[in-house]
């Protein structure tokens, strides 16, 4: 990355894409490799879910159609009613796994695009071998910074669902009760996708800074003022791409008997090309759009400073004092 500090707050949504796509083209080498280390294995865990989900449901859903059908009290359905508890119970403990595994292979995947391009930002050579040393210990400080979001949106979530019921009581569904629910709709909505953005943005914030957990989602919060809309607006692009890809996956490969083998097969890999491509593009896209709130906040990048900081990873981590910190506040 050759682009002037000062410059970086006047990218709009085109030259932030292009940015994006320079560095992955120019630095392809260790982005491929953290592709199959990382983001290979998180986009077939997400694909797989969906097919092992629908199978497992079907089952779910032909068992108890086979209940309804049955007498109550006969073996016949005390024995159904077992095997499909079990199922229940089998489906939501595949949820768990794979909710799991989604969230360490997000995680490792931000930790290793992030170093890997604030080491870019530098001009320091930076090896996969070395990337894949951090990682670990730069997940802890995102793993930090994910439950402090998480117990955030479920708290919103446990409001926003008091309101909603409160609303229902006192008005009920009548024109003037289903107004106020679209508006609380419409409200929970907004904050809902604020409140990732700030988390998105935080957890940049949780490599390349002092601050994880709640301190990191404080500043991510400053950060993104003034850039709310542009950060929004990519938000919903990179989301929208994969609700596409899901829809495709699901409709082709999932529920594509009629297509053949051969169709579904071909949609199957096209959508995981597809998938990698869009979350390897998006964690890119997430880091320029940190430089690019930095940038409008006139906060000045010393890359002597943040070298040593990222270097700390390899090493005991020493945390930066306030007169030293790599990321400092600059007046023009």
């Amino acid at each position: 990355m050759n682009r002037d500090q000062e410059d970086m707050q006047f990218l709009g949504l085109f030259r932030i894409y292009a940015e994006s796509y320079k560095i992955i083209i120019s630095w392809r080498r260790i982005f491929s490799q953290i592709t199959l280390a990382l983001i290979l294995p998180l986009s077939f865990i997400f694909l797989s879910h969906i097919e092992v989900s629908d199978l497992l449901f079907s089952k779910i859903i032909d068992n108890e159609s086979q209940l309804d059908e049955t007498p109550t009290g006969t073996k016949a359905y005390n024995n159904l009613s077992d095997v499909i508890s079990s199922e229940w119970a089998s489906f939501w403990f595949f949820k768990f796994l794979y909710f799991t595994f989604l969230l360490v292979f997000s995680l490792l995947s931000t930790a290793a695009v992030v170093y890997t391009i604030a080491a870019v930002y530098t001009a320091r050579d930076v090896s996969f071998k070395k990337v894949m040393s951090v990682v670990p210990k730069v997940w802890k400080r995102l793993m930090a910074t994910f439950l402090c979001a998480f117990f955030a949106v479920l708290a919103y979530n446990i409001v926003a669902a008091l309101a909603l019921i409160l609303s229902i009581f006192s008005f009920g569904f009548t024109r003037l009760g289903i107004a106020i629910l679209i508006i609380e709709l419409i409200v929970y909505s907004a904050g809902f996708v604020y409140m990732t953005v700030v988390w998105q943005l935080a957890s940049v914030v949780s490599v390349l800074e002092d601050l994880y957990g709640v301190k990191a989602m404080i500043k991510s919060k400053e950060l993104i003022r003034g850039k709310m809309r542009i950060a929004v607006v990519v938000f919903f692009k990179l989301n929208f791409c994969l609700v596409i890809i899901q829809v495709v996956f699901e409709r082709f490969v999932v529920n594509g008997d009629e297509f053949g083998g051969a169709v579904r097969l071909g949609f199957g890999i096209l959508c995981f090309f597809m998938l990698f491509k869009i979350i390897l593009f998006g964690l890119v896209v997430q880091m320029i759009i940190y430089f690019v709130c930095k940038s409008y906040h006139h906060e000045n990048i010393d890359n002597m400073n943040l070298w040593d900081h990222l270097e700390g990873y390899l090493g005991e981590y020493v945390p930066l004092k306030d007169m030293d910190v790599q990321l400092e506040e600059f007046h023009v």
